[in-house]
């Protein structure tokens, strides 16, 4: 068999080639190689991409984190009503401090991430406050906002005066300067604690009034401890609370007098033992003394008394009334009568409602009735008229929470 012919053709085309020509074709071959083996190729791919991803990642590490609070940095008037947050992009929190310039702190916590904080209460109107955050493993950084100041405040002006002492009938009294239609905030606001301790409960008497006492008149010796807490507590729409403080009061001795108008005398007692008894003139059939539970709260060593003042016209105007003790709003007073005969006392009610004892003019007589119960007596004494022919006295008449019932008196809260 014959052995077929190769073709000089391809040889020929193969001497043909240039070296320009092979070079050409060798240059290409490694290409084509790379190019068809996929081993190789698919480690080039992974290389190049590991690389990228590595980057990307040392890029998001070295971003600074980022810290935003609101109310928003910079701020000349911001709002006062909702809690301060401070958050952290590109990082968490190692500590928030935030202090205003009066000196106050807000508390606050972290979320689960530690990325925002949130302060425990609202920031304070009219403060300026310094926001020091601090990332983990980043710079510290600084932020200030400013709280506006409320367009209109009010204030609750209490009784008894800071630092002093009272009688057991005492109650804390609050009168605020505008009216409250939110009852429930600003006596959340308010706390009135004892010690030793008993359960004190409010009651508001008006929009205007908030009282504090507990079941029974106040041990002797307690310790009575106010604390306001109304600043930016809105009482009514756009007027907010200013105080934020802490009183104490004192409670002395106990003092409960008795006037038995049906016998005509008063009986002293301090502590539970009997320390005087008092004849005394009540108001007459036409002008009867309030009865009930009353807390005496002014003391005059002398006053003036003019009956206008008390819708009774111009019956009777003296401008030196001797040791009056006022026990309601109304004008009952038990107090000094140096006008009156002596055998009045202990006989006859004749006053225009106030109860009387025998006195003399001038004030200074110490030997009198009026002069003793006055120098034995304090604010907060409890004085108790009974058998006078009026109806109880209203509790709102002066400071005589005590003739409502504690069920009566709890009513009255708004909490």
């Amino acid at each position: 068999m014959g052995v077929s012919h190769i073709s000089n053709r391809s040889e020929k085309q193969s001497e043909r080639w240039s070296r320009r020509g092979v070079l050409t074709v060798l240059g290409v071959v490694p290409a084509a190689v790379l190019t068809g083996c996929s081993g190789s190729a698919g480690a080039a791919e992974s290389s190049s991409s590991g690389g990228g991803a590595s980057a990307t990642a040392s890029a998001k590490a070295a971003k600074a984190p980022t810290v935003t609070v609101t109310p928003a940095d910079g701020t000349r008037k911001a709002d006062f009503t909702a809690p301060v947050t401070v958050k952290v992009t590109d990082g968490t929190f190692a500590a928030v401090k935030v202090t205003g310039n009066d000196g106050s702190t807000l508390a606050g916590t972290f979320d689960d991430a530690r990325t925002t904080w949130t302060s425990a209460r609202n920031p304070y109107s009219g403060t300026k406050y310094t926001v020091a955050a601090q990332p983990r493993g980043a710079a510290a950084q600084t932020l200030t906002f400013t709280t506006k100041s409320p367009g209109e405040t009010f204030v609750g002006y209490f009784t008894p005066e800071a630092n002093s002492t009272s009688g057991v009938g005492m109650p804390v009294s609050i009168n605020f300067t505008h009216a409250v239609e939110d009852r429930s905030a600003v006596q959340k606001a308010i706390t009135v604690t004892a010690d030793p301790a008993v359960e004190v409960v409010g009651h508001w008497f008006s929009d205007t009034r908030l009282d504090f006492r507990p079941e029974t008149y106040w041990a002797a010796g307690t310790k009575i401890t106010l604390s306001l807490r109304l600043k930016d507590v809105e009482g009514q729409d756009g007027v907010y609370g200013v105080q934020s403080k802490d009183v104490t009061f004192h409670i002395g001795r106990e003092q409960i007098s008795t006037v038995d108008l049906a016998g005509k005398e008063m009986v002293v007692k301090r502590d539970g033992t009997t320390l005087a008894t008092y004849p005394v003139s009540g108001g007459n059939a036409q002008h009867t003394t309030w009865s009930g539970i009353m807390v005496i709260s002014e003391r005059f060593k002398q006053t003036r008394m003019e009956s206008s003042t008390v819708g009774l016209g111009d019956e009777y105007d003296i401008s030196d009334v001797p040791h009056a003790q006022r026990l309601t709003t109304s004008g009952t007073f038990v107090h000094g009568n140096y006008w009156a005969s002596t055998s009045v006392f202990g006989s006859e009610n004749t006053s225009h409602g106030c109860v009387g004892l025998h006195d003399a003019k001038g004030a200074n007589d110490t030997s009198v009735a009026g002069y003793k119960f006055y120098e034995s007596s304090m604010l907060g004494d409890v004085v108790v008229v009974k058998n006078s022919g009026e109806k109880t006295v209203a509790a709102d008449n002066g400071l005589n929470g005590w003739n409502l019932s504690w069920a009566e008196w709890k009513t009255g809260s708004a909490v």
